[in-house]
């Protein structure tokens, strides 16, 4: 929420770092500069101060026992050892245990997530968890793709590379013909 965030010590700080490399924050390209940083902070954070739990909290009883699954649920985060984003696809699966939740519930909880210093280890494993516990599911498989700017635009520099992490609970850890199954589902038309 932009009011947990505190915009002018975001704005001055941003001043201080334009200053620590030579650039003159009064100049008017830049004037306004620290001000627009701000407000990126607080929009692409602002899932810090809020609880994903609360999009899974209306559910449906159904007698639908096979696999849903969302793919595709883009996202943009902020990996919290460089302040760049990272970006790509989440792939949600889940083996419903009497109860289904709203699809577009799925892409809330990824991007309050998401909107938070993160690295996509821990993102994947929590959006596992969540899912795991809030929707009591037999199964839950969640994959996300993405590309970090961290690595493609400085550092190694290697543009193109994808970072593929996956976190299986139940069925799609233990059963190994549940795990094929959904990664099929992921990935087998592509």
């Amino acid at each position: 929420m932009a009011s947990d965030v505190d915009f002018n010590r975001i704005e001055k700080a941003v001043r201080e770092i334009l200053t620590a490399v030579g650039e003159d924050p009064d100049r008017e390209g830049l004037r306004e500069t620290p001000a627009r940083v701000a407000r990126m902070y607080a929009e692409l954070l602002k899932g810090l101060h809020k609880d994903p739990r609360v999009h899974l909290t209306k559910c449906f009883t159904e007698r639908y026992d096979e696999v849903v699954l969302v793919r595709d649920i883009t996202f943009c985060s902020l990996c919290e050892h460089h302040l760049l984003p990272f970006m790509g696809k989440a792939h949600i699966g889940y083996l419903p245990n009497g109860k289904v939740v709203g699809l577009s519930k799925l892409a809330r909880v990824v991007d309050e997530i998401s909107r938070r210093p993160q690295v996509q280890e821990r993102m994947t494993e929590q959006i596992a968890q969540l899912l795991e516990e809030e929707l009591d599911a037999r199964g839950v498989a969640v994959v996300i793709e993405a590309t970090h700017t961290c690595m493609t635009i400085r550092g190694v520099r290697k543009p193109g590379s994808l970072c593929v992490t996956s976190a299986m609970k139940g069925r799609f850890r233990d059963n190994l013909s549940s795990r094929a199954e959904v990664m099929q589902l992921i990935y087998g038309d592509r």
